[in-house]
């Protein structure tokens, strides 16, 4: 499957297995990122989360249905609303959390001045701080305090303050490297200032600490931003009104604690709420019971001393009906009179239930004016006893219902519950929810890998280098001899090769091996190249440095030789070559030596521990290498030892470093040139080309290097031992 764009194809195989033969860098990837996730772990608290349930029931005041009755249906119906909203807000109001902050000192901030990342990478003694109502206690391995109070003048809220302690059971305040306070362990330290007044007590039953710490008293605002921050209020599900109430911290106590200090105060504050309205109308009920009472009495008295004077009256019926609408009429005057009472202790004379009220009481007042004047015309002895009676009836229904409406609020404000039900409290938490072990660890694999991926897949995508034969033959007309695959044996890059001191041959140490195998398929290449050349000197090169050529011209010269074939090995690279440290060699006397006319051949003509191969160092740096190389003394040494080998292999500079090794190619017969797959860049190897032409010689082939085994098959390559075939055979 191939993604062309501008006339290039991307080869999702080939960067498949490109990607794959960087494991290395994918795994050193991961095990840094291993190793980091590793070390957050280790350095950072876990933090912990404790939750619980708060159910808000909608319900009517029992002091609204005890001392109204009926009435309540006056006010109307209230549109539906869900009640958790309301109770949400307030369990984050400042009512609720300043009072949990000043019950439990949580304005009160510890630092240990000596926590860093390195004593939390080597050490697990960590300082504990745990808040009560009576101190905020600071505890470590070897030592224990208690700041039992810390006030303080407003200036110095929210400003970090160093505590240390000195000798003789002393300890200091300082601010910015000033003294600010100075006082005595276990006793309260008062100050006064020109800010204000300082009151400190701190006790240490145990140890001395040898440090110092920082301290944070912070204001209600910025305590209550430090407690909202861990602090979380939310309805569970839709109109259910149940509200669930989390708080996190690293200390797992301190937060059940909290926690459930907030239900404490919520349910408190709430019953004393739904209670306020009933304690109301009890001490209206107090105020008006007595003087109802008297009234009762006194209408009694009259009624009793009129009935001794003027004997029994017989009552007519009609006397009667107007005696019962007079009596209804004035117990609804009054009942309407203590509904006004009560609402203004609560609304304005505008509002709408004030007006309501206000217009029924008006209504009633006329209706009782209306039946005073019918009760005129009665006969006087009659009217009399009416009126006396009506007063009895009136003021005894109306305490009696009074008396009833207290008796009831008294027993509401005894069982009242409030709004809202604790449903779960606050319990300790077992597991931290942060941080997650196993997912750090797994996320931070799953991130290094995805880093070494698309490390990989960069590199892989910057190297523009010659990726296969194809390209070579294509674009610069070139033969390619071979393509050498990369040794599972020897990995070793050329710079790290010219450290060793000695560098084995892939040939004599493992002669099956796929690259070794490669190269002799070019044997018989090199044979038809030589068949008809002016020599048997063949020169083996590259555009640049570390592309391999020695190692291609060491175990091409083992191959020849192993295939009883004379050869001689020549390091020509004067400047830089190490063919020596093959061979076990010294670099001198060798070849520059011998240009210079300071030994003779046989001394610079080593014998090696293999058999048919000969080498020739390149001797002791004398300088001026290219004037000696085509100096004629160095052409008539080639023409001398032709006639003594079968083949003469010359290992070169590099082409676009130096001319030597364009010197030498005008004395070789066949001039092989090697490229590095993947690093080589085309337009390298035909600068290189053209340095050849301009001199009057020619590339006769190309071996293309240092393969990876997975690239070369996804590449489609196939690493049989034939020749590799060629439009130019």
């Amino acid at each position: 499957m191939n993604l062309k764009s501008n006339n290039e194809t991307i080869d999702l195989k080939e960067l498949f297995f490109s990607i794959l033969n960087q494991w290395k860098l994918i795994m050193l990837c991961m095990l840094v990122s291993f190793i980091i996730a590793i070390l957050y772990l280790r350095v950072t608290l876990p933090t912990y989360s404790t939750n619980a349930l708060v159910q808000v029931e909608d319900g009517k005041s029992a002091a609204s249905i005890a001392l109204l009755g009926q009435l309540k249906e006056l006010s109307g119906s209230v549109a539906a609303k869900s009640p958790a909203d309301a109770e949400i807000e307030i369990l984050k109001s400042r009512l609720i959390i300043t009072q949990v902050i000043h019950n439990l000192n949580l304005n009160l901030l510890i630092k240990d001045n000596q926590d860093s990342f390195l004593t939390r990478l080597v050490s697990s003694d960590r300082l504990e701080v745990f808040y009560n109502s009576n101190a905020v206690t600071i505890q470590k391995n070897n030592f224990q305090f208690q700041i039992k109070r810390f006030d303080l003048p407003q200036y110095y809220l929210d400003k970090p303050l160093i505590l240390d302690f000195i000798g003789n059971d002393q300890f200091t305040i300082q601010f910015k490297d000033h003294v600010l306070f100075t006082g005595r362990l276990n006793q309260l330290n008062q100050l006064n200032t020109e800010k204000g007044i300082w009151k400190i007590e701190i006790s240490m039953p145990v140890g001395h600490p040898q440090q110092n710490f920082t301290l944070i008293k912070q204001s209600i605002p910025s305590a209550m931003d430090s407690f909202l921050e861990n602090y979380s209020v939310s309805e569970r599900g839709k109109l259910t009104g149940v509200i669930g109430l989390e708080y996190r911290g690293h200390n797992k106590e301190h937060i059940t604690h909290v926690l459930n200090n907030v239900l404490d105060i919520y349910h408190q504050q709430n019953i004393e709420r739904k209670t306020l309205e009933s304690k109301q109308t009890l001490n209206f009920l107090d105020k008006q019971l007595p003087e109802l009472r008297q009234q009762l009495l006194d209408s009694e008295i009259k009624f009793n001393q009129f009935r001794r004077k003027n004997n029994t009256v017989d009552v007519s019926q009609e006397s009667e009906l107007l005696l019962k609408q007079s009596v209804e009429l004035e117990k609804t005057r009054i009942e309407l009179k203590q509904k006004q009472a009560e609402l203004k202790s609560k609304y304005t004379d505008d509002h709408p239930l004030m007006t309501e009220v206000t217009a029924q009481l008006n209504a009633i007042n006329s209706k009782i004016s209306e039946l005073n004047h019918t009760l005129s015309a009665l006969p006087e002895l009659q009217r009399l006893y009416l009126q006396l009676y009506r007063d009895v009836k009136v003021n005894t229904e109306l305490y009696t219902s009074l008396l009833n409406n207290y008796q009831q609020l008294k027993v509401a404000q005894a069982g009242e519950v409030g709004s809202v039900r604790i449903i779960d409290t606050a319990i300790e938490p077992v597991q931290a929810i942060k941080p997650r072990k196993f997912i750090v660890i797994l996320m931070a694999l799953i991130i290094g890998g995805f880093i070494g991926t698309m490390l990989s897949l960069l590199q892989s995508m910057l190297k523009q280098g010659i990726k296969t034969s194809t390209q070579i033959e294509e674009e610069l007309d070139l033969a390619v001899f071979a393509t050498i695959p990369r040794s599972p044996i020897q990995e070793n890059r050329a710079h790290i090769l010219k450290k060793k001191k000695s560098i084995p041959i892939l040939a004599v140490r493992d002669n099956e091996d796929m690259a070794i195998e490669s190269l002799r398929s070019i044997r018989t290449t090199i044979h038809f190249a030589l068949a008809h050349a002016k020599n048997n000197v063949i020169s083996i090169s590259g555009p640049e440095p570390e592309v391999g050529k020695s190692f291609i011209s060491a175990n091409l010269a083992v191959i020849f030789a192993q295939s009883n074939k004379k050869v001689l090995l020549i390091d020509a690279d004067l400047r830089r070559g190490y063919l020596h440290k093959y061979f076990n060699q010294s670099i001198g006397p060798g070849l520059s030596d011998y240009l210079h006319k300071q030994v003779d051949l046989k001394q610079c003509l080593h014998t090696t521990h293999v058999e048919n191969l000969d080498f020739i160092s390149r001797g002791k740096n004398l300088g001026n290498p290219s004037e000696i190389l085509v100096s004629d003394y160095f052409q008539t040494l080639l023409q001398n030892l032709s006639s003594l080998y079968d083949h003469i292999i010359i290992d070169t500079p590099p082409v676009l470093a130096v001319t030597d090794a364009i010197i030498v190619s005008q004395y070789a017969a066949v001039n092989l040139i090697v490229v590095r797959h993947g690093q080589t860049l085309i337009k390298t190897l035909d600068l290189a080309k053209n340095r050849y032409e301009q001199a009057g010689s020619k590339i006769n082939g190309v071996i293309l290097n240092d393969i990876q085994r997975s690239i070369g098959y996804g590449s489609g390559y196939r690493y049989n031992y034939s020749y590799h075939t060629s439009k130019h055979d």
